[in-house]
């Protein structure tokens, strides 16, 4: 950056980390030289099926319409989102890119310079990266061993500067989640909980939004990028008390939902079968995946309620397993940039049984 205008910068963001992204596969293609045709990519919990038939025809159907603004407030898509959650549009707010706008919205809305939001950790990063940049400063908790949430340390983080307690579940990276008894501790305090279930369609556990019912300081965030098969779109949204709803549609830039993206989120809302299909095949691998690498590998997977695993390969360290299974056209996430979860953990998201197969065959090699 030019010296003569560094000192315009906000002064808030100079700190703020970058996000790291897991690698795309031309990246990897690239810097390996490998075969893109060959390479699985299992770095960042999309969906292995893809979006469903409905979806693809929807947007050949609607493209000619992306010249055109799409509807500002993004109406159709919440009247298919009432259908799906049961819970009127006064209640849902979709926003893009993803559910990151949404975050970004919430700590506008709520985040002012010295305040803070608490965040049980590890975790999706872009919680504090958000907060940061809006001036806000990251109070990160340590979860337990198992890397469940400890209460008691969130209440003791929590001061009159919290304004956000941000919880993921099932967690990002770590697959747990956090009970309905939990949350209504939490939702006690004199802040705003933010529940991310990006993944909680692959859960055991039921989804935690009728709670939105009866406190009015609680706010799921969801997702289309995972079960839907739709990351590429970016399409997030929200169930919030209508006051919070509200003041999001004010501070998320307008015509967020692009044209092809309402269209694609509506579709798939609609096909039922291709989301149950997406659903089971995580499930059944997830289960395939756990108790394979525990059988056939030294290393340990984590019990999980999303479309991914944890594994710790100790004592090798996770940027030699990520290196290892590159070399054998397999794209895992290294957890080293999630905080509190140390340097010999990876993250494999669940792919078709073959794609599993093929990463159990690559771990036995791992030595």
């Amino acid at each position: 950056m030019s010296p003569k205008y560094q000192n315009l910068m906000n002064k808030s963001v100079e700190a703020v980390p970058e996000y790291v992204p897991g690698k795309s596969t031309a990246q990897v293609a690239a810097e390996y030289g490998l075969n893109t045709k060959k390479i699985i990519k299992l770095n960042s919990n999309e969906n292995p099926l893809g979006p469903s038939k409905k979806v693809r025809k929807a947007i050949r159907k609607n493209a000619s319409a992306a010249s055109l603004y799409p509807i500002a407030d993004a109406s159709d898509l919440r009247e298919a989102l009432f259908e799906y959650t049961g819970f009127p549009k006064e209640n849902i707010m979709a926003a893009g890119p993803g559910m990151d706008s949404i975050i970004d919205g919430m700590n506008k809305i709520f985040v002012s310079p010295g305040d803070n939001v608490v965040i049980p950790v590890p975790t999706f990063t872009y919680y504090g990266i958000s907060a940061s940049a809006a001036g806000g400063i990251p109070v990160n908790v340590t979860r337990e061993a198992d890397f469940s949430v400890n209460v008691s340390k969130i209440k003791e983080a929590v001061t009159e500067k919290t304004k956000i307690i941000y919880v993921c579940t099932p967690n990002n990276p770590t697959g747990n989640i956090v009970t309905e008894a939990q949350v209504r501790e939490l939702a006690g305090l004199n802040c705003i909980l933010f529940l991310d279930e990006a993944y909680v369609e692959f859960s055991d556990a039921d989804s935690l939004m009728n709670l939105v019912r009866e406190y009015d300081n609680i706010v799921i965030g969801r997702t289309f990028s995972k079960a839907f098969g739709l990351a590429g779109m970016r399409i997030g949204y929200v169930i919030a008390p209508e006051w919070i709803v509200k003041k999001l549609l004010s501070v998320i830039p307008p015509f967020s939902v692009s044209t092809l993206s309402e269209v694609a989120a509506v579709a798939a809302l609609s096909d039922k079968k291709h989301l149950q299909k997406s659903i089971e095949l995580a499930k059944e691998g997830r289960k395939f995946l756990i108790e394979t690498i525990a059988a056939k590998t030294p290393y340990k997977p984590y019990p999980s309620n999303g479309n991914f695993i944890i594994v710790d390969i100790s004592p090798k360290t996770s940027k030699e397993a990520v290196d290892f299974l590159l070399r054998n056209e397999i794209i895992v996430r290294s957890c080293d940039s999630f905080e509190g979860i140390g340097k010999n953990t990876v993250r494999i998201t669940i792919g078709t049984r073959k794609m599993n197969q093929k990463v159990v065959e690559a771990l036995k090699k791992f030595k």
